[in-house]
């Protein structure tokens, strides 16, 4: 699951980098991406639910934590 999630979220946010912890359908995923630079907390929250709404629509995933981060934090 760990790489699904990563290979979602990286073709919707090229160039970000992906960290994915999952434990059962609940997952924390980390990302960094220059994208996020000029973007509110929701908003980088957001771009991150589109590449992986998928998986929440189908019920693979039910509680996403989701840290989105610029290379400088």
């Amino acid at each position: 699951m760990k790489d699904v999630i990563r290979a979602a979220v990286e073709a919707g946010i090229p160039g970000a980098q992906v960290e994915a912890e999952v434990e059962g359908n609940r997952a924390l995923i980390t990302v960094v991406s220059d994208v996020f630079a000029d973007m509110s907390r929701v908003r980088k929250q957001q771009a991150v639910y589109a590449c992986i709404q998928h998986l929440i629509a189908d019920g693979t995933l039910h509680a996403v934590t989701i840290r989105a981060l610029t290379p400088d934090r």
